[in-house]
């Protein structure tokens, strides 16, 4: 290696080097929570949403209270959970009281009769839609096969006429002879 060489690559790593102290890597504004600190902060959360019922009025506590008094509003939450949460072993639609029979429509039940099966409304909409379209390709395809025949037809023509000038020019060339 020649000194020429051996100083430009000197010179390129003391450049590449001198890049790179000026490049720094991005900063960062994450820092690490521990489990405690991030448990302490949803607690502060639930706290701050908590406190926005204290931020009523008293004229509209009053008001709500006298729409819905608190005994009453914990029976209904007594009631509440003593209530099934699933479907039970007996339908109380299907006891008779009297008057018309359970699970036919127009008793009162909220059972209907299903809706029939077959094709979905609007569908001959579709398929007149689907017809028109068929009808349109069918006559261009007509179209176009009118067309080619009617080409081919015209060189069929095209080459006999060239056939009958070529036979005509060799008569001419004979009787000129």
């Amino acid at each position: 290696m020649t000194t020429d060489t051996a100083d430009k690559i000197a010179k390129l790593e003391a450049e590449v080097a001198e890049l790179k102290a000026k490049v720094s890597p991005p900063k960062s504004n994450f820092v690490p929570m521990s489990d405690a600190e991030w448990i302490d902060q949803m607690h502060q959360m639930r706290e701050r949403r908590m406190s926005f019922a204290s931020n009523f009025h008293p004229d509209d506590l009053r008001a709500m209270e006298a729409a819905c008094p608190t005994p009453m509003m914990k029976e209904i939450a007594l009631r509440d959970a003593r209530a099934p949460t699933g479907p039970s072993n007996m339908n109380p639609s299907s006891t008779s009281r009297g008057g018309s029979p359970a699970n036919v429509p127009g008793s009162g039940t909220g059972w209907v009769e299903p809706a029939p099966l077959g094709p979905p409304p609007g569908l001959r909409y579709v398929d007149a839609q689907i017809d028109a379209a068929d009808a349109r390709d069918k006559a261009e395809r007509i179209r176009q096969d009118v067309q080619l025949k009617a080409m081919e037809k015209m060189a069929e023509q095209t080459e006999t006429m060239r056939q009958q000038t070529e036979a005509l020019g060799k008569l001419v060339e004979q009787k000129n002879e």
